[in-house]
């Protein structure tokens, strides 16, 4: 074979591999990396692994409305959002996340699609100690780290003289009061009406509405603050299509949720 016709063929042939190359690459869709905690009934897995909830479908379908897989990670340190943003570990932080004014200052935050509000857990033989009690001295109070429930605990009059330590899930700290670890944990209610009176491990705790709790907030995700490639608009445009199309209020009505959407 002449040298000048070898040279040909291994020129078609690199121009071949390169064509195919680019095919795979067309074909694979990028990641979108979401940060969440374990939160049932938002983010919980079954018994195969796969995580399942209101936020884990939602994000599903959003994934396919933007073409996008979608990959669960777990943020061990929810005082850590912004930093896990920041860096690039995750894309989004979807999670049952309440918006305030520190996270909305750090980060850019989608249209708030459901409310959110707390309540206390504790055990059901202590209930009637605590129901209306203004004084909680010397109680043993957990609460996640980082999040609007210990805002609303190193904020809030009544926590004032509680012997507090931070946790890190909210899951956590209910497991804690059901131990005989702490006294008391604040959460948010849509986790305190999944987990509690249901017959399930946590039945022998009870959750209840104080006046001094906030009430009026909002979810949201979470988006690195000044992020240019169009994310939070995307976001922002598939919340709407899933909410106008009704799909949203499905996978709420699946999970018990639908009182609590925002229309």
């Amino acid at each position: 074979m002449k040298m000048q016709n070898l040279k040909k063929i291994l020129a078609v042939a690199l121009l071949c591999v390169m064509f195919l190359a680019i095919l795979s690459a067309c074909g694979e869709k990028e990641t979108l990396i979401i940060g969440i905690t374990d939160y049932p009934p938002m983010n919980y897995q079954d018994d195969n692994g796969k995580w399942i909830g209101f936020e884990s479908e939602f994000a599903e379908e959003v994934g396919k409305i933007l073409g996008m897989n979608v990959e669960f990670q777990v943020v061990t340190d929810w005082g850590n959002i912004v930093m896990e943003l920041n860096s690039g570990n995750v894309d989004l932080i979807w999670n049952g996340m309440t918006i305030n004014a520190e996270r909305s200052e750090n980060m850019a935050i989608s249209t708030p699609y459901m409310y959110d509000a707390q309540a206390i857990v504790v055990r059901a033989a202590d209930k009637d100690k605590y129901l209306a009690s203004a004084d909680l001295t010397g109680v043993a109070l957990v609460a996640e780290t980082g999040s609007t429930l210990e805002e609303t605990i190193k904020t809030i009059a009544l926590f004032n003289n509680a012997d507090y330590t931070a946790v890190d899930s909210q899951l956590k700290g209910i497991m804690e009061v059901n131990a005989g670890n702490a006294d008391m944990t604040v959460v948010d209610m849509i986790m305190a009406a999944e987990l509690i009176n249901v017959g399930g491990d946590f039945s022998g705790l009870v959750f209840f509405d104080r006046e001094e709790l906030p009430k009026d907030a909002k979810y949201g995700i979470g988006v690195k603050k000044d992020r240019d490639d169009g994310l939070l608009k995307d976001l922002n445009d598939a919340i709407k299509k899933l909410q106008d199309n009704g799909k949203l209020e499905e996978i709420a009505k699946k999970y018990g949720l639908a009182d609590w959407l925002i229309k």
